[in-house]
């Protein structure tokens, strides 16, 4: 299957304005592609007037610039809050009743939470607002994102589209080349995406659009991804009363 981003964009704006309505969109900045393309749309479909944009830094962000470029670029009102105090003391608090190491879990999902923590926050002080979740296909099959993290939000624009595309409504949008198409990384280990999958982005879109069939070792890694993170793509379990099945 191939996507005419051209003909699907126009669809694509409509459905934005309709899902957000009057309210105002929330979105977090990171300066990647996903943030930059989302808060584009939004932009394109609602005015820039309808947009907040928030940086959320924790402590230092090598690559702040980006988000600073992008929200000039948009002329968005935006706001630069930082998580860095409230990730260390929230961080201390656990660490004196727990004690032990941290994990990579808690050091890689608890700022992302913490993130769209502020998100809400900033939201519920604007009023009548909307955040957006910044998730594309790809890094949802595969489970690269947080729950009640950058998985969570209001709505999801770019949930149908892979990174790949993702790039190419970038370009279609006019954004600077080095957003739509910065090297994707998670901004806390210091490697990229395609680093710690193992595989490309070009790989997985490939067999995610095309049923193109990479090597075995890729094909099988991606499908133990996929169901290893189902439980962040499908509605909470919720216990069935017996009564009711009766």
């Amino acid at each position: 299957m191939t996507v005419d981003l051209e003909k699907e964009l126009p669809f694509l704006l409509e459905w934005i304005k309709k899902i957000v309505g009057s309210a105002t969109v929330v979105v977090g900045v990171s300066g990647g592609k996903d943030s930059s393309v989302a808060a584009a749309l939004c932009v394109k479909a609602l005015g820039k007037e309808k947009v907040v944009g928030v940086l959320m830094p924790s402590h230092k962000q090598d690559d702040i610039d980006k988000s600073r470029l992008l929200v000039k670029t948009l002329d968005i009102k935006s706001y630069e809050i930082n998580i860095g105090h409230a990730y260390d003391a929230l961080t201390k608090e656990i660490h004196a009743k727990m004690g032990g190491e941290l994990n990579l879990v808690y050091t890689s999902n608890t700022p992302a939470r913490l993130r769209m923590s502020t998100l809400y926050g900033v939201g519920a002080l604007i009023g009548n607002s909307r955040v957006v979740n910044t998730c594309n296909l790809s890094e949802d099959y595969v489970g690269y994102s947080t729950k009640f993290g950058d998985a969570a939000g209001d709505f999801s624009p770019l949930s149908k589209f892979t990174a790949t595309e993702v790039m190419t409504l970038g370009d279609l949008l006019g954004l600077p080349y080095e957003l739509s198409h910065k090297v994707p990384t998670d901004g806390m280990c210091g490697l990229s995406d395609e680093d710690r999958f193992g595989f490309t982005y070009a790989e997985l879109d490939d067999y995610l659009r095309h049923r193109a069939t990479p090597p075995k070792e890729i094909m099988e890694k991606i499908e133990r991804m996929h169901r290893a993170s189902l439980h962040k793509l499908l509605p909470m379990p919720t216990y069935p009363l017996v009564e009711e099945g009766e």
